[in-house]
């Protein structure tokens, strides 16, 4: 299901509480976004949601949505395919399980070949399933099939690797697939649209430079240690709140 500008009732599925124009820090971590995040979200507990992060910035993002709907906090393992000429440059984005997106354009103006994007994409899949083993201990994340999915990140660039991992969970028909990010250029909320049934975000930036890590007063590049460390605590907490249930 794609999801429309406003549903049949009239709702609004693009939920944005501020447009600006510049980037300043509103944040002063990610930990601090998430709270804002999941603040804004305002959602409800229920045993058929699940909380899914794209590593590694997600990871803090998503934990207290988790914590709030008492629901399994896990990894939308997905990762930028690089130009080659230009690594920090991305031409698209491919999840674990093969899905993936391509910056038709970015591709012609790059002269990127087939053979390359095959190349690339094969080594960013050995990478991506490294991170999975390293966080996780296994390839397989639980399946979503009839629940309702929530994918976290710490802001939208270009969108790439929010549709990589879309596509990949729509794959296994969850009743209904919401974006929340705290940050993003309004012109990736309109591109990653179509791929959700909802979108929240706290700031949108409306044009000018952007930069996610400028909302941030910490924005530092997170650790794979860090990453387990928070997983281990989402799962700790999750089951000392089923127990007192």
């Amino acid at each position: 299901m794609k999801a429309k500008p406003n549903s049949p009732d009239g709702t609004e599925l693009v939920h944005i509480k501020k447009q600006v124009l510049w980037p300043f820090p509103e944040f002063r971590n990610r930990s601090d976004a998430g709270l804002a995040l999941t603040e804004f979200l305002n959602p409800k507990p229920g045993p058929n949601s699940i909380v899914f992060a794209l590593p590694r910035g997600g990871v803090p993002v998503g934990k207290p949505l988790s914590a709030r709907l008492k629901v399994p906090l896990e990894l939308a393992l997905v990762r930028k395919l690089p130009v080659p000429t230009s690594p920090e440059m991305g031409f698209g984005a491919v999840a674990i399980d093969g899905s993936r997106i391509l910056n038709e354009d970015m591709l012609k103006y790059m002269r990127i070949s087939e053979s390359q994007i095959k190349s690339i994409t094969d080594e960013v899949l050995i990478e991506v399933r490294r991170r999975a083993i390293e966080y996780t201990d296994h390839e397989l994340a639980p399946s979503v099939e009839g629940m309702d999915v929530y994918l976290v990140d710490d802001g939208l660039a270009t969108g790439y690797t929010a549709i990589a991992a879309a596509k990949m969970l729509r794959n296994q028909n969850p009743r209904s697939l919401v974006l929340a990010v705290p940050v993003s250029p309004r012109s990736s909320i309109t591109a990653v649209q179509s791929y959700f049934d909802e979108i929240y975000c706290l700031i949108t930036q409306a044009s000018n430079s952007f930069a996610v890590a400028s909302f941030y007063t910490d924005f530092h590049d997170m650790s794979d240690e860090e990453v387990r460390e928070i997983l281990r605590r989402a799962k700790r907490n999750l089951e000392n709140a089923r127990k007192k249930a």
